[in-house]
């Protein structure tokens, strides 16, 4: 548990003195405040049902002795378990779901090709009735472990008399947030429109990642992937063949992991997300790419539901995960039937206030409809918009990767009464310090309090 302060922050050595409980027995839902709901094992009690979890509150069992924090419960267990979605097996209205039954997954992956759009479309909204009633995650941001840190992080100041703390700043140069846009390419029609995608985006100022599934849908020529990383756009995989089957048998799945790991090296690619974002993050550890993106924040209109609970990038193994932090352009069109970016301008406002990580999937598959497209464009001028007025790293997931490891090598170094830092890419890292202000952890970079520019 130790770690956890550091690995989230990155604040200094001596910020790791400790102490957790590690209960043991059935692991369930419980409070930790007012508004931050847990899965794991608790000294407090849990409660089997996520509606009951309000009757066990882990905050009236946090000791203090000293300068040291005793939790009743393991708080890198918790973090887990909701990064990883371990506690969907206990949401009940998710256990009860036809839906969710593996056979009758495969049975409508094989029929899909065969059934009308609009058939198909009226089965899928049939599956997702009911989905605004779902309780957890947050909808439709959630900040849970991020809350979880944030109030840990507070309680160890209070034990240390502390109330300015260093740590390393998230995002590089001291911007307030991460954004990527991602494009998922399905069929044939939107390999085709591949080039007209990255034409539009490039009209705006943005770059995005552009996975491509390398079996049975479609044929990936040389030449374009050559044109999608010449023009500056990242190439990953996507899925083995997309037959929503990936994850269904573990001895299957080691034999596609390894089909997936050879065309991630034939492509020189370093990430990867997997068809209709099923995942399984246990099983990671069969992949060889770099990074991830089949997470989302929170799933309530994903056909596999949960969410990781953060807009922050995390490491499951050795593989970052860089979760989905805003709805799908097919969720918004077709589930919803919202051609307004209403949504996702709500959602990007409440990242905005966590600092965290605007991520996007489009695909070119359905923005060649009109209103689907010329919504996209709205988006893309209300990004441009934001972006020029507020100092957010507009960015690649590779280049994510490869800060989020850099970053996690880095180390605070006092120097008198200075901090410095000392790790790879240092140069482009910023103290900053989380301050206590009426109960509560806000954040300076360089001075700046974060929370009063992302209100400006």
């Amino acid at each position: 548990m130790g770690s956890v302060l550091s690995d989230y922050f990155r604040v200094p050595d001596h910020w790791e003195a400790s102490e957790a409980a590690h209960p043991t027995g059935d692991a369930g839902f419980f409070r930790f405040g007012s508004e931050i709901v847990c899965y794991g094992n608790s000294e407090s009690g849990v409660a089997s049902d996520w509606g009951k979890a309000r009757s066990f509150d882990a905050l009236k069992g946090v000791r203090r002795t000293g300068e040291e924090v005793r939790l009743p419960f393991d708080i890198s267990e918790v973090v887990e378990n909701l990064r990883r979605e371990h506690y969907v097996k206990q949401l009940a209205p998710e256990r009860r779901r036809v839906g969710n039954h593996p056979l009758v997954r495969s049975a409508y992956y094989f029929c899909r090709h065969f059934l009308p759009t609009p058939l198909r479309r009226s089965l899928q909204r049939s599956y997702f009735r009911g989905w605004r009633n779902l309780p957890f995650p947050n909808w439709p941001v959630d900040f849970t472990v991020d809350k979880l840190h944030k109030e840990y992080l507070r309680l160890c100041m209070e034990a240390k008399g502390e109330t300015r703390v260093p740590f390393i700043w998230f995002w590089p140069d001291g911007a307030s947030n991460g954004l990527i846009l991602t494009h998922d390419v399905e069929t044939v029609t939107g390999r085709d429109a591949t080039s007209r995608l990255m034409d539009l985006d490039a009209s705006y100022g943005f770059k995005a990642s552009i996975q491509v599934v390398p079996e049975k849908r479609y044929e990936v020529p040389a030449e374009y992937v050559e044109e999608i990383r010449s023009r500056g756009f990242e190439f990953n995989v996507h899925d083995l063949n997309h037959d929503g089957n990936l994850y269904r048998d573990h001895e299957q799945f080691l034999l596609r992991a390894k089909k997936i790991n050879e065309y991630v090296h034939k492509y020189n690619a370093r990430g990867f997300r997997s068809g209709v974002m099923y995942r399984n993050v246990d099983w990671y550890d069969a992949f060889a790419f770099s990074y991830d993106m089949s997470v989302p924040n929170v799933a309530h209109l994903e056909p596999q539901r949960g969410g990781c609970c953060t807009v922050m990038p995390y490491f499951v193994g050795k593989i970052l995960e860089i979760p989905l932090t805003t709805s799908q352009d097919y969720s918004l069109f077709h589930m919803l039937n919202d051609y307004s970016i209403d949504l996702w301008k709500e959602q990007v406002g409440l990242i905005r206030e966590e600092n965290g990580l605007i991520s996007f999937i489009s695909h070119p598959d359905y923005l060649i409809d009109r209103r689907a497209r010329a919504a996209y464009e709205k988006l893309l001028g209300y990004l441009r918009q934001l972006v020029g007025h507020e100092k957010i790293w507009v960015t690649l997931p590779g280049e994510v990767d490869r800060w989020w490891r850099a970053r996690s090598e880095m180390k605070l170094v006092r120097h008198g009464r200075e901090w410095e830092i000392a790790g790879p890419e240092k140069e482009r890292a910023r103290v900053a310090y989380a301050c206590l202000h009426d109960g509560s952890v806000e954040y300076e970079v360089s001075g700046v309090s974060v929370q009063e520019s992302v209100r400006l």
